[in-house]
């Protein structure tokens, strides 16, 4: 039987290749918005995290996603995304 490709990504905290189903996608679209992405498929400028706390912890503290995509990004949607990240470990873990 033929082995399948798994996509790689990188986490933009950590700098490690890993699965993509095990990151979660931030993207920009052309409108400026910035959203969560849990298909991975939404149109616009990409940035991989991954679903670990602390990274995104950390990511708020260095405002790494403002880096990335290039635009100010509210404490609000840092949290958002946290809640996000520890909603879908805690489902993990399951």
């Amino acid at each position: 039987m033929k082995t399948r490709k798994i996509p790689m990504r990188k986490c933009i905290v950590s700098n490690e290749m890993k699965p993509k189903k095990e990151l979660v996608r931030i993207v920009k679209n052309q409108a400026g918005e910035v959203a969560i992405d849990p298909t991975g498929r939404m149109n616009g400028r990409g940035a991989y995290v991954s679903l670990e706390p602390a990274l995104v912890q950390k990511a708020w503290k260095q405002h790494l996603l403002d880096k990335h995509l290039e635009t100010a990004i509210s404490d609000a949607f840092y949290q958002e995304l946290f809640d996000y990240v520890e909603h879908q470990k805690a489902r993990s873990l399951l």
